[in-house]
């Protein structure tokens, strides 16, 4: 079937990142599988990841069918257009009926892309995980591809305000190898080894990424035990919690 919303809205999304000057980096793309379904997991720090997680299957031309919160495609914009694209929404009073639209996705040979986190991190440090992607992958025997980003935060997060100028933001993009989801093993074990690579792209996201604060009032978007100002994880869930 013809993509007739999705590939434009990548055309659009580009186009806005050429003007804007974002310095994209993204390695392991070739991790991701050219056929067949797959589960996409990546860490949630930005309204926009789900484009630049999106990004990092491009160079093997596929799509990914985010799940997202119902109430985006219930918005008179975003709305049309994540239904054209397919994505899949989240009723989290009836998260069965979007798990199932899942795992037909997956079994269609989908990719679905799933932030495990289920929420923006405002400590831009991995939160826990819930076990919805490894029981999908699971079930509809399909890996599971870790993806870290880092940058994102810095141009529109969660209590700030966003940054849509010119400003030559670096965004980089980690995929790593899948992580096989054994059908015979606990979906809370697959979890944390997943959560762990997601880790581990994480920190070598925040190694390479090429800039520093320029002064003490930019530190907000580095996390507190990197040096910057940013909540400490239990602050943050002391904040989301009132």
């Amino acid at each position: 079937m013809a993509e007739l919303v999705y590939r434009p809205v990548i055309g659009a999304a580009l186009t806005m990142f050429k003007a804007l000057d974002l310095k994209i980096d993204l390695k392991g793309s070739e991790h991701i599988p050219r056929t067949g379904g797959a589960v996409l997991v990546s860490n949630h720090i930005s309204y926009m990841d789900f484009i630049f997680a999106g990004l990092a299957a491009r160079p093997q031309k596929r799509l990914v069918r985010f799940m997202a919160k119902d109430s985006v495609f219930r918005h008179k914009v975003s709305g049309p257009l994540m239904r054209g694209m397919k994505h899949i929404p989240v009723d989290r009073a009836q998260g069965e009926q979007a798990y199932a639209h899942a795992l037909d996705s997956l079994r269609k040979g989908e990719v679905v892309g799933v932030f495990p986190e289920a929420t923006i991190s405002t400590s831009f440090t991995l939160k826990s995980f819930k076990s919805g992607a490894a029981r999908l992958a699971q079930e509809a025997g399909v890996p599971l591809i870790p993806v870290a980003l880092w940058g994102t935060q810095r141009i529109w997060t969660k209590g700030r305000p966003r940054n849509f100028k010119r400003s030559h933001i670096p965004v980089t993009i980690r995929v790593g190898e899948p992580v096989e989801a054994p059908k015979d093993q606990f979906a809370g074990a697959i979890t944390r080894r997943l959560k762990d690579r997601v880790q581990e792209l994480l920190e070598a996201a925040q190694r390479a990424y090429p800039v520093r604060p320029k002064d003490a009032e930019d530190t907000w978007w580095v996390p507190a035990h990197l040096g910057g100002t940013a909540p400490a994880p239990a602050k943050a869930r002391e904040a989301e919690a009132g």
